[in-house]
C-alpha cells in the first residue's frame, strides 16, 4: 500500500500514476470534502502532455479554455516584446496545447479517475515515523495508519516534510498576489483569446491576463511588492480600490483590465530554497511539499504532475525492499529540473524578450530518461 498526504493536483496525479503501475494507493486529506477554492492556473503543454498519460484529457478540454498566443508586453508603452503562438503550433510542437482551467475543475476530473474508498477525507496528518520497512501516519484525532510507502503531497506548509527534515517556515517574498475573475463581455481590450503578461517596472510588479471557462471569463493575476501582507490564504478579500492604485501608471489598456474588476483576492507568495534531498528511507515529497516556487513561470502545477509521472514510473515494479532506491533514483531524476524552474521563477526574466520556451514545454515526462 502506497499512502499520499495531500489530495491536490499533485497528490491526485500520484495516485492516478501509481494506480496504473498497479500499486494499491489511498489518499489521506485533510479537508473533508473537495470545496471549489483555490486560483486558476495555466496548463502549460508539458502539464497537459502529462495528463494525456492519465486519459483525461478530454473532461479537462471541456472544462478549459486555450489560449491562443503567450503574449509579452511593457507596462507603460504597451509595446510587444515577444509573442509565442500556443494552441494549434504548441501542440504540433510540443504535442500538446497550452490549456487553463480553475483549479476545483482539474481536482474534479482528477478525483473522478480514483474509487471513492482510495480518498480518505478528513485525515489531517501531524506526525509520521518512517522505520526501516514501514511508514506510520499519525492523524489528528490519534488514528494511525501503516503503509509501505509515503508520498508528502501536502504543500508548502508540509507535515511530511517537517517530520522528515524538522520544522521550518517558508520565506515570505514581499511580494503579494491579486486575482479577479470577469466576464469577458465587460472587456474591451484586445489578446483576450491569449495568456499576456504586462510587466512592470520591477520584477515583482505584473499583470497576467487568460481566458477561463472556455473564454467566457478572463483571469486576473497581478503582483507588487507589500512587505505588511503576510496571509497566504487564497480565500482572503483584497481591498478594489487599493490594487487599482497599485497599477494606476500602467498603459491604458492594462487599466482597463484592472479597473472593472469589482472583487478580488489577496494572498502573500512564499518560497523555499531547492532542499538538497527529497527521501528518507520509504518516505519521499513531491511538488509544492519539496520545491515550492513563484507563479511567474506558471510551472508549480506542472511541475507536481511531471513528479508524479517520474515517480510511478521509477516504482513500477519495484518490491518493498527496492522502494527506497527507487524514491532516490525520482529524487535524482527531478531535482535538476526543479530547482532550476524555482530559482528562474523567483528571477522572473524568463520569455520576457521572447527565448527558447522548449526545455520548459518540450519535457515528456513519459519518455524523459530517469536514469
Amino acid at each position: 500500500m502506497i499512502g499520499i498526504v495531500g489530495a491536490g493536483i499533485g497528490g491526485l496525479a500520484a495516485a492516478i500514476a501509481l494506480r496504473q503501475k498497479a500499486h494499491e494507493v489511498v489518499l489521506f486529506e485533510r479537508a473533508r470534502q473537495f470545496m471549489r477554492v483555490g486560483a486558476d492556473i495555466t496548463l502549460t503543454p508539458n502539464a497537459v502532455r502529462a495528463l494525456d498519460g492519465f486519459g483525461v484529457t478530454g473532461a479537462v478540454l471541456e472544462r478549459a479554455a486555450r489560449p491562443t498566443h503567450r503574449i509579452s508586453r511593457t507596462w507603460d508603452t504597451g509595446n510587444e516584446t515577444s509573442r509565442l503562438e500556443m494552441g494549434d503550433a504548441a501542440e504540433n510542437r510540443y504535442g500538446a496545447p497550452l490549456l487553463t482551467i480553475h483549479r476545483a475543475d482539474l481536482i474534479e476530473v482528477l478525483a473522478a479517475k480514483l474509487l471513492p474508498e482510495e480518498i480518505v477525507f478528513g485525515a489531517r496528518a501531524t506526525d509520521i515515523v518512517n522505520d526501516s520497512e514501514k511508514v506510520i501516519v499519525r492523524f489528528v484525532d490519534g488514528a494511525e495508519q501503516m503503509v509501505d510507502v509515503l508520498i508528502g503531497a501536502d504543500g508548502i506548509h508540509s507535515i511530511v516534510r517537517a517530520s522528515l527534515f524538522g520544522p521550518e517556515r517558508p520565506q515570505f517574498t514581499g511580494v503579494v498576489a491579486y486575482r479577479a475573475v470577469v466576464p469577458r463581455a465587460k472587456l474591451s481590450v484586445p489578446n483576450l483569446d491569449a495568456v499576456t503578461k504586462w510587466w512592470g517596472p520591477e520584477s515583482s510588479r505584473q499583470i497576467v491576463t487568460f481566458p477561463l471557462n472556455r473564454g467566457q471569463e478572463t483571469f486576473i493575476f497581478a503582483t507588487t511588492l507589500q512587505d505588511d501582507w503576510r496571509h497566504e490564504s487564497w480565500t482572503m478579500s483584497g481591498d478594489v480600490m487599493e490594487f487599482r492604485e497599485s497599477y494606476a501608471n500602467f498603459h491604458p489598456e492594462a487599466r482597463a483590465l484592472v479597473d472593472v474588476c469589482s472583487n478580488v483576492t489577496k494572498s502573500a507568495l512564499c518560497v523555499r530554497d531547492p532542499l538538497p534531498t527529497w527521501s528518507v528511507g520509504h518516505t519521499t515529497l513531491l511538488g509544492d511539499a519539496c520545491h515550492p516556487m513563484m507563479p511567474f513561470m506558471a510551472q508549480s502545477a506542472a511541475m507536481a504532475i511531471e513528479d508524479a509521472v517520474c515517480l510511478a514510473r521509477m516504482l513500477d515494479g519495484q518490491d518493498l525492499a527496492g522502494a527506497p532506491a527507487a524514491l532516490k533514483g525520482y529524487e535524482m531524476a527531478r531535482q535538476e529540473r526543479t530547482a532550476r524552474i524555482q530559482i528562474d521563477s523567483r528571477a522572473n526574466n524568463w520569455l520576457r524578450e521572447g527565448g527558447n520556451a522548449d526545455w520548459v514545454y518540450g519535457y515528456d515526462a513519459w519518455t524523459v530518461s530517469l536514469i
